[in-house]
């Protein structure tokens, strides 16, 4: 088949030019996703009558926003995948049936979702970290019920948008974002500070914000170009939903084992915290969980950054793979990793440096002196690796577009769930509540010593010594992952 223009520059284009093409979009609506929480933590944080509290309260809530994202992501990114695998293979019928297929999952699970966060919100709440005190407990249930209300549109708007972005819409997925994002920024200051509504305001002006790009959504899956939806689409298949939910799995591990860390990390600040002479005061006893959720905030703008370059490679590794180009494959990874190493130095100076104005965004300015003094060392210490969170995300990432998805799962899997947990449960006890701020780095560290060993193994592959072999198994898998990220 004839290669079209946009295909053949993947093959012939400079691949700085093509990075830049393919990341810059991916980076930009990873970002605005990424400022619902952010946003909410910046004005609770600098609204007096909320404050410190008030983000505990928001980082105690973050994981659980994170869960309905992992299923949501399983959900869009397996449903991208089986629409893009049955319009190749001229299957338009079922390309439709599998886009009101992945409707019909993503509302009853968030629908259902919901109802589980509603039932057993105490439990939840405690679960991660919640009763650091009497007063994070009562504000981190005031704005859990509001955005579990919310579950549902948000669930939508994120599983849409991998789909949005396959059927050649990526300025209209990163539109409905933005769009969300920018009212949850106009709403939160007017509701927090006009009405005074406290935690309710900043969760409703979330809610309201995640329903216009849901709404958004539904508009654009009813104008798809590729796909036309019709009644017989929103048939129940199991066959359907099966290969959507496969798909899809590498996607929910990667984000469901954050919340295995995440929740790790806010019950050992509850748990040393109260050990400590002046954290386990009850007037500062939310102090390390407050400070770990804006660090949290701090990595994650980073690390979309990370993932947004790296993502928007896959199309391009891939299309190389597929056109046996194994040496623009190659020169790819190396100019992806030293811009990954490049943006996480970029940082690490930001942060070392500079974490005192960093942390007067988040109110730093109207609190105590420990605050500040813990949000120093937390800052430093927690990002010091921040570089190698940055190339070990690109490889990740990197691998899963050759088609290396079990290696990118288990090293998703080491640095998340094995290190991420387990250091968080270790060194504590040895270093009581510090422990919780060397673990990110002392992870990274060790994780990069594994992916380094997989990154020269993939060049030589790459390279070309093990052509014979390896070229076939490359090709097809690459062709594979880039319908799975497309």
């Amino acid at each position: 088949m004839e290669k079209t223009n946009g295909s053949a520059a993947l093959e012939t284009g400079k691949l700085g030019g093509l990075m830049r093409k393919h990341s810059i979009p991916c980076i930009i609506s990873l970002l605005v996703g990424a400022l619902y929480n952010i946003v909410d933590q910046i004005f609770i944080a600098n609204a007096d009558y909320l404050g410190s509290v008030g983000n505990a309260a928001n980082s105690v809530v973050f994981p659980l926003t994170v869960i309905a994202l992992a299923v949501a992501t399983m959900i869009g990114d397996g449903c991208c995948a089986y629409v893009s695998i049955s319009l190749g293979a001229r299957e338009e019928e079922k390309a439709s049936r599998s886009v009101g297929n992945a409707v019909l999952l993503t509302v009853t699970s968030g629908v259902l979702l919901m109802l589980i966060y509603l039932i057993f919100r105490d439990p939840i709440l405690t679960a991660f970290g919640g009763k650091v005190n009497g007063e994070t407990f009562a504000m981190a249930k005031e704005y859990f019920f509001w955005i579990t209300l919310g579950i549902p549109f948000y669930m939508f708007g994120q599983a849409m948008n991998p789909v949005i972005r396959s059927d050649g819409s990526p300025e209209f997925a990163m539109a409905s974002l933005l769009a969300g994002a920018i009212c949850n920024l106009i709403l939160d200051p007017v509701f927090i500070f006009g009405f005074h509504m406290g935690m309710t305001g900043a969760a409703v002006a979330t809610v309201i914000g995640q329903v216009v790009s849901a709404v958004m959504a539904l508009i654009y899956l009813f104008r798809m170009k590729s796909v036309k939806l019709g009644r017989h689409s929103f048939a129940w298949s199991r066959k359907l939903l099966a290969g959507i939910l496969l798909l899809g799995m590498s996607s929910f591990l990667a984000q469901i084992s954050i919340v295995f860390s995440m929740a790790a990390v806010l019950n050992m600040c509850r748990k040393y915290g109260a050990l400590d002479p002046i954290f386990g005061l009850e007037e500062y006893a939310h102090i390390p969980t407050a400070v770990v959720g804006i660090v949290m905030k701090f990595f994650q703008i980073v690390i979309s950054i990370a993932i947004g370059l790296s993502a928007g490679c896959i199309p391009i590794v891939g299309y190389n793979i597929g056109a046996g180009r194994r040496d623009r494959a190659c020169g790819l990874m190396k100019r992806m990793l030293i811009a990954e190493a490049l943006i996480g130095l970029a940082a690490l100076i930001l942060f070392e440096c500079f974490p005192q104005p960093l942390i007067r965004i988040f109110g730093a300015g109207q609190e105590s002196r420990y605050y500040t003094e813990f949000a120093v060392r937390c800052t430093r210490w927690s990002l010091g690796g921040i570089v190698l969170s940055c190339v070990n995300k690109g490889t990740f990432i990197y691998l899963q577009a050759l088609g290396k998805a079990w290696a990118s799962t288990a090293l998703s899997m080491l640095r998340e769930v094995v290190f991420g947990v387990g250091l968080v449960l270790l060194l504590p006890v040895w270093f009581g509540l510090d422990g919780i701020l060397y673990f990110m780095v002392i992870a990274d560290v060790l994780t990069f010593a594994v992916s380094l060993s997989v990154i020269l193994r993939t060049m030589r592959e790459l390279n070309g010594d093990t052509a014979g072999k390896n070229e076939k198994s490359l090709t097809n898998a690459g062709r594979c992952d880039i319908l799975l990220e497309n």
